[in-house]
Parts: C-alpha cells; sequence; structure tokens
C-alpha cells in the first residue's frame, strides 16, 4: 500500500493531491479495498499523462539548450521548431552506441564503400530499408575517417526507395526544413542529418564543409 502511494507522488502534484482526498473518502468509509482500487487508477491516469507530455517539455528543453550554444553550432539549428529539435535529439539518443563503429558493423550496417568529400564513408543496414521514416532507426550511418584510421560518427541518413515514393519527397521531421535529395543512381530519397558533427551550412544539408576524406 505504501508502495502504491509512494509511486502515485512520483507521478505529478496533481495526482498526490487527488489521492489525498481519496484517502480520507476511505478512511471514512472503512473501505481499504476502495482505497487500493482508486490508487491503482489515479496511478495509471497521471503517469500516462506525464508521459504523454514528454515530448513536448523535451522539445522545449532542446530549445533552450540551442539558444544557448556558440554561434557557430546554433546557426545549423536556426529556423527549427522544438519538436524538430526534439526529433534530432532522439536520432543522436538512438545512435549513441554506434559510435564505435563495432557496434555498427554487429548491428547489420555494412559499408557501401561509397566514400565522398563533404560527407564520409556510408554504412547502410539494408533490413531497415523501406517506404517507413524511423527516425530512431536510420537506414544509413555516415562516418568520417581521422587521420590516425578510426572513424568518427558524424550523421545518420534515412533512405526510402523512390519506387515506394515516386512523385513526392517522404514525410521526414516535423516541418519542412529536411532535404530529401532524389538520387536516382542508387534509386533513393536520401536525407541527411548532423547530429553527430556540427554543419554549418544547416543540420539537413546533404553536405558538410568541415568533413573531409582521408
Amino acid at each position: 500500500m505504501k508502495k502504491l502511494f509512494n509511486a502515485a507522488i512520483r507521478c505529478n502534484t496533481k495526482t498526490v493531491t487527488d489521492l489525498q482526498l481519496l484517502h480520507r473518502f476511505a478512511r471514512n468509509t472503512g473501505s481499504f479495498f476502495s482505497l487500493v482500487m482508486l490508487l491503482s487508477t489515479f496511478l495509471f491516469i497521471g503517469c500516462r499523462k506525464q508521459h504523454t507530455n514528454v515530448p513536448e517539455n523535451e522539445a522545449q528543453l532542446m530549445s533552450s539548450k540551442v539558444m544557448n550554444t556558440d554561434i557557430g553550432s546554433r546557426k545549423k539549428y536556426e529556423g527549427l521548431e522544438g519538436q524538430t529539435l526534439w526529433e534530432l535529439q532522439q536520432a543522436r539518443a538512438a545512435t549513441a552506441r554506434y559510435r564505435n563503429i563495432n557496434n555498427a558493423i554487429k548491428d547489420g550496417y555494412a559499408d557501401l564503400g561509397v566514400d565522398v568529400e563533404n560527407m564520409g564513408h556510408h554504412f547502410m543496414k539494408t533490413a531497415l530499408v523501406n517506404a517507413t521514416f524511423e527516425i530512431r532507426k536510420p537506414e544509413i550511418l555516415v562516418y568520417n575517417r581521422d587521420e590516425d584510421g578510426s572513424q568518427q560518427l558524424v550523421a545518420v541518413e534515412y533512405a526510402v526507395p523512390i519506387d515506394l515514393s515516386p512523385n513526392v519527397a517522404p514525410e521526414g521531421f516535423t516541418g519542412s526544413a529536411d532535404v530529401w535529395v532524389r538520387d536516382e543512381f542508387f534509386g533513393l530519397w536520401l536525407l541527411h542529418a548532423w547530429v553527430w558533427e556540427n554543419n554549418p551550412d544547416g543540420v539537413f544539408n546533404p553536405t558538410n564543409p568541415l568533413v573531409h576524406l582521408h
């Protein structure tokens, strides 16, 4: 009983207030069972509501963080709304383990042999290539090889077959800032998101003047 009440307290203040009223009601009526059932109901509702509000709150936090970054880094985020910033953070969080390229290879990303100046070295997971845009599951990871030979993750890239969306670019990040490139050679719509390397030309720009092949 104590654990249930404490869990509800962690959800939000309003829920706690309601629970206190319910506690007095149950004490007056002498119904312990009723109290447990009502506590469970409010615990579920309170926590579910808090979870629903997380993206909006995190989007606001992301906007605040971006506004406090240095001018050079901030430029790539100009004009983006809070929800888009939050989505970019999701892409970054989902690929953090791939900063170690061995984890990417272990999870099915393979070197395409596509090495492009101002982009980098491309590794694709073909099992992810379909008509669905999933922020946390980029089809391609882009690495930049340092002079010592180590690979540094610099961007994620999304790929949707052109034949699955022949006449219009796929739906991507919230807003209209993302830049889908129709690549007829590969038969893919491609979208870069420079979530691991600053890009002064914009987070969605296909190329990055700071990235050079080694």
